[in-house]
């Protein structure tokens, strides 16, 4: 059997931001396109696990009515212990051992849905086997940055890129 592999599905400005100061993402409508989701409904197909931190999750929940991956099993990480609401759970426990746990049960792509604290941890635990980041076209000069200092360095390989008429560019790097 084969380790089911961690995959970040994200978007960052040009000069590595993934939201402006105030948790400000209204920089991703930039390249909104009618009928263009950049690739995103094939990729959510290929994931039963969402993991996202708390912050990115409390933000979502003021955009929607209901959680958009409430049909998939969700861990919210946190510090603060909440009880489930259906198939997403508030997670306080230790990052690293919940995703050994994962890629050892057998399921669909694990899916890293930000924000930076959670993919930091991951990256200093090197547990994301694969990034696809979507490089939206603006320079944003502040806000909260994907990858911050000091994390160990990990060798990619690009498998692909992709570029739309909208300006974004979608690299697609594994690990190895």
């Amino acid at each position: 059997m084969t380790e089911r592999k961690l995959v970040l599905y994200i978007a960052m400005s040009l000069d590595g931001y993934i939201a402006a100061p105030g948790d400000d993402l209204s920089f991703l409508s930039a390249v909104q396109q009618e009928g263009e989701d950049y690739g995103y409904a094939n990729f959510i197909n290929t994931v039963d696990t969402v993991i996202l931190g708390r912050r990115t999750y409390d933000w979502v929940m003021t955009q929607v009515n209901e959680f958009p991956h409430a049909d998939k099993e969700t861990y919210i990480i946190t510090r603060t212990a909440r009880s489930a609401i259906g198939n997403v759970q508030f997670y306080t426990g230790k990052l690293s051992e919940l995703i050994t746990m994962l890629k050892k049960r057998p399921g669909k792509t694990i899916f890293c849905d930000g924000g930076a604290a959670v993919v930091n941890n991951l990256l200093e635990n090197r547990l994301i086997d694969e990034f696809i980041i979507s490089v939206i076209p603006i320079l944003l000069g502040k806000g909260t940055r994907l990858f911050q200092e000091d994390k160990p360095e990990q060798l990619l390989t690009l498998t692909e890129s992709r570029q739309f008429a909208s300006g974004l560019v979608q690299l697609h790097y594994r690990r190895q």
